[in-house]
């Protein structure tokens, strides 16, 4: 998202547990250091996400996209008998009430946003609709519970005209995605911004994928 959008010419805060361990900001702040902003930021913690909000308003008066892409799998869990219910806590705190903490958080910057949308990277195997094999419990319900907090979002920010919309991005070569999925980062990101940008008021609350068409609750 970041490479993307900054290559566009936009300006782009970046939040991570910790920017200067990931390569591709460094890389980025170095082709970038006018427009990219990078800060530490723990999603689990009110304190830490407090003060990421504290460094975004120190540098910017407004927020047009809030992106909430941080996000664990949480194990396999295939079967009841195989369950960590502390792991499935853990997941449901990063996947589910992270995205809820930001959301909060950056409210008071999203309304004076221009057309803002806040995008909740999701599942389809969130789907209860979609759900034909079970198993990976602490994922699947997290990312449930996610899809509900966006519908939420959406009619609580509604009279803020800022917008709260799910995407699923497809199974996408990333470090939790693994080598063999069949959608590159660069790929998926760039379908998800044509369709981040196209966003209007009539997809508020909606679960999308990352071409923009509605997928199954």
């Amino acid at each position: 998202f970041a490479r993307q959008w900054l290559a566009g010419g936009h300006e782009v805060f970046a939040l991570s547990r910790d920017p200067r361990s990931s390569k591709g900001l460094a890389g980025l702040a170095k082709a970038h250091p006018a427009t990219l902003h990078m800060r530490a930021c723990e999603v689990t913690s009110d304190a830490s996400v407090n003060e990421a909000r504290r460094a975004v308003e120190a540098a910017w008066d407004r927020l047009d996209i809030l992106v909430n892409n941080a996000a664990v799998y949480g194990g396999e869990s295939r079967d009841v008998a195989s369950l960590d219910l502390d792991e499935i806590r853990r997941t449901f705190e990063i996947n589910t009430l992270a995205p809820l903490r930001m959301a909060r958080a950056f409210q008071p910057l999203l309304r004076k946003g221009d057309h803002p949308r806040v995008i909740h990277i999701t599942s389809l195997m969130g789907s209860i609709d979609d759900n034909r094999s079970g198993g990976r419990y602490a994922y699947r319900v997290s990312k449930a519970a996610l899809n509900m907090v966006s519908r939420n979002l959406a009619h609580d920010f509604k009279k803020d005209g800022i917008l709260s919309v799910a995407l699923h991005p497809g199974w996408v070569r990333t470090d939790m995605g693994g080598p063999d999925a069949p959608l590159g980062a660069e790929e998926a990101v760039a379908s998800l911004i044509r369709t981040i940008a196209a966003l209007e008021t009539a997809h508020n609350g909606g679960f999308y994928d990352r071409e923009g068409r509605p997928q199954p609750w």
